[in-house]
């Protein structure tokens, strides 16, 4: 499964430039351009949350999800079990904006 992130379109139509878009969100540059390269692991709903304020938009006009034709079904199961043992939406629970690599 791949979740694939649209901050570039999002820029292109508020013409907003990178830089400016990471002051505004209070994040760096770089993890700017990690998220759009795709390279992000996690990020935080604090910064979820100032990205859609800054551009005035939903999660779902940032992020979508493409599912991988042959782990469809694999991923499906792997989150299912991950319920089961109480791992699934466990995180460190902090609010700070910030990108994980």
């Amino acid at each position: 499964m791949a979740i694939i992130v649209d901050l570039d379109v999002q820029l292109a139509k508020r013409k907003l430039s990178v830089a400016e878009f990471a002051a505004a969100v209070g994040i760096s540059p770089a993890n700017v351009a990690v998220l759009k390269n795709g390279r992000a692991k996690a990020v935080r709903f604090t910064t979820l949350d100032a990205i859609c304020r800054t551009l005035d938009c939903q999660p779902g006009d940032v992020l979508r999800w493409v599912p991988d034709d042959a782990d469809a079904g694999e991923a499906v199961a792997h989150r299912s079990s991950d319920r089961l043992a109480g791992r699934a939406g466990q995180g460190d629970g902090g609010g700070n904006a910030q990108i994980v690599t």
